[in-house]
């Protein structure tokens, strides 16, 4: 990297960098619908690209992440204080809050976004005890990932196939390779799901006894595939969701006045957004920040009625 962020600078969360981000016609975006046979693993495959010598984003609190990098070296620049590269074939784990992207370009990509299960049923890893970081793909899904990774990758650069192509392969692997889950722990899952988008401020308590769970196992379920406990999942989506509405053209009074009541006051909403999106509300509708538009797009958010 010839480019580098102070570690104050990451660990304030997002403002330091928000003054700097690539401009919106830099940057192109592709979000590609999952084939039927993997939406319940699969949000949403995607392309990105974009040609400049230096790309500054923020990727806002997500779940888990497959993705290829044909071109680009950079980092997610985390702020717990570490900072993890970009490896050519990555595995992002799920996110706890807005994360900072700093890369020497041209950068493009290629990937899956993860569904809590198809997180669970790809990886078998435990989302809350490895949230937050960006990992060689080969340490958890095992050195086929980096034959593919590298077939995909040559064929991309040498224009044989183009990058929708390389991102529906990479759904197919995971069609592939997915395991059964406890269809107990299934059924918490998408309860939790159900919880989540039901409220603005869902109770911690209309979770006890869900799947014939006590409120203990909950939690600790939870924490596992969603990565955060119940309260603080409940956070997180409270704010892409608000954030989500806050983005749109138009935002409706009955809209506006659901999100005002879903938060203590105003600075209250401010923060929270910031901290788990990326953005002060006055810059989610902003046109230079396409990434983060699509990211927090309602589609992207299917998780919530699964």
């Amino acid at each position: 990297m010839t480019t580098t962020l102070e570690p104050s600078e990451i660990a304030s969360g997002i403002s330091a960098t928000d003054r700097q981000l690539t401009a919106a016609a830099l940057i192109c975006v592709d979000y590609i619908a999952p084939p039927a046979a993997i939406a319940p693993f699969v949000t949403t495959l995607y392309h990105f690209r974009c040609d400049e010598a230096v790309i500054r984003d923020i990727q806002p609190a997500s779940v888990g992440n497959l993705c290829f990098f044909p071109y680009g070296t950079g980092e997610m620049l985390f702020a717990q204080g570490h900072r993890d590269p970009n490896h050519m074939m990555g595995l992002m784990t799920p996110l706890s809050r807005a994360t900072p992207i700093l890369v020497d370009g041209p950068f493009h990509a290629f990937g899956a976004a993860l569904t809590p299960i198809g997180w669970a049923a790809l990886t078998g890893l435990h989302a809350g005890q490895c949230r937050d970081r960006l990992l060689p793909a080969a340490s958890v899904l095992g050195p086929v990932i980096d034959t593919l990774g590298q077939s995909l990758i040559a064929a991309y650069r040498e224009e044989r196939m183009s990058g929708r192509d390389c991102a529906l392969a990479v759904g197919d692997f995971i069609g592939q390779n997915v395991k059964p889950i406890n269809p107990r722990h299934l059924d918490l899952i998408a309860a939790t799901g159900r919880w989540l988008g039901a409220s603005f401020n869902p109770e911690v308590g209309d979770l006890s006894g869900i799947a014939g769970y006590s409120a203990r196992q909950v939690q600790r379920l939870v924490e596992r595939y969603f990565g955060l406990t119940p309260r603080a999942l409940a956070r997180k989506y409270r704010a892409l969701r608000a954030a989500a509405l806050l983005s749109a053209p138009q935002l409706s009074m009955e809209d506006d006045a659901e999100i005002a009541e879903a938060f203590f006051d105003q600075s209250h909403m401010i923060r929270e957004i910031a901290h788990f999106v990326g953005r002060t509300p006055a810059r989610l509708s902003d046109s230079t920040t396409p990434y983060l538009a699509e990211m927090i797009d309602a589609r992207n958010l299917r998780e919530l009625t699964r």
